[in-house]
């Protein structure tokens, strides 16, 4: 069921989930700090909840409430906002008090500050990062248009229309740690 910007704010705040268009896939999105909405998504997809969940978010100040960015070093922290808005995502620290069912099994979290359109405009109007993680149950391929969210999810999941990005496969994921390439 396509759905429009109003219309997902909407969802999102009553802990649904959504699909939404990205840098590369269809993702699945949800309110990080909606702890059954994050259950939701996770069983949707058949997901271990250990493996910990990507936040995107429309500006680096949306990131705050659950990045640590204290433990990184000056150029580090560079190095991250460097590559922002973009399609990188990056292992950073979590804050302490960043819930299991975001972080997983994990004392970090994966971040994204995206330069896709209806992404960052999603963002903007829920006035918060999203949870976004592939539009897929665990173990498929991700949802590269309309009719694969359809097929996996059924007709009547809301999704949100837009073009995908310009990438073929989902976005990189790097450790700031370590620069090694996670994905």
């Amino acid at each position: 069921m396509i759905i429009s910007i109003n219309t997902a704010v909407e969802v999102i705040r009553q802990e649904g989930v959504i699909a939404t268009p990205t840098e590369a896939v269809y993702g699945l999105s949800v309110d990080p700090n909606q702890p059954e909405a994050i259950q939701k998504l996770l069983a949707l997809k058949q997901r271990d909840p250990d493996k910990g969940l990507i936040i995107v978010a429309a500006d680096i100040e949306q990131l705050e409430p659950w990045v640590d960015w204290s433990p990184l070093t000056s150029q580090q922290y560079q190095t991250v906002i460097s590559r922002w808005p973009g399609p990188f995502t990056w292992v950073v620290p979590a804050k302490q008090n960043v819930s299991t069912g975001v972080r997983g099994s994990f004392d970090t979290i994966a971040v994204r500050v995206t330069d896709h359109p209806v992404m960052r405009e999603l963002c903007r109007a829920c006035d918060h990062a999203l949870i976004s993680t592939s539009a897929n149950i665990s173990n498929q391929n991700p949802a590269r248009s309309i009719e694969q969210v359809e097929q996996q999810f059924g007709v009547e999941f809301p999704i949100l229309v837009g073009d995908l990005g310009a990438l073929n496969a989902p976005t990189q994921i790097l450790d700031v740690r370590t620069e090694q390439r996670v994905r």
